[in-house]
């Protein structure tokens, strides 16, 4: 059943990755005492984190710690004003293909942020197949 599962999912992904900010070349992250990314650069492009084709890349090692990259990278981040931010996982979305799965597919997860005095969540689309350059999407900050 899984298998045929699997090969369901591949065959709807296209052969041709539609993500635009994949860098092998990207340096690892460095950690924080507190197990956070160090994060010091701030994206200039509207589209990133916030557009399915511009995903935070933070990349894993193995499926035993799937998540713990995007944890790393959300726990670094803050509101506008440095506000204490709050994140949920809502969806995996957006199939791509990538030599970093057994299937040969990877999925996107969507967090939801919140934080206090928000008029509306913001959605932040995390790929943990990819390497990328971490940034701090345009309208957030980093963490104090």
């Amino acid at each position: 059943m899984f298998s045929l599962l699997a090969l369901s999912l591949i065959s709807c992904v296209s052969t041709k990755s539609t993500l635009k900010n994949v860098d092998d070349n990207a340096p690892s992250p460095q950690l924080t005492a507190e197990n956070t990314f160090v994060l010091t650069e701030y994206s200039k492009d509207k589209k990133y984190g916030f557009d399915s084709s511009y995903p935070v890349n933070v990349f894993y090692l193995n499926t035993a710690n799937d998540t713990i990259n995007a944890v790393r990278y959300l726990n670094a981040l803050a509101g506008p004003q440095g506000e204490k931010i709050a994140y949920t996982k809502i969806e995996s979305c957006c199939p791509f293909p990538t030599k970093r799965s057994g299937m040969g597919a990877g999925f996107l997860d969507v967090y939801e942020l919140r934080w206090e005095g928000q008029k509306k969540p913001i959605q932040l689309y995390m790929n943990i197949y990819e390497k990328g350059y971490l940034l701090v999407p345009v309208g957030l900050s980093i963490k104090k």
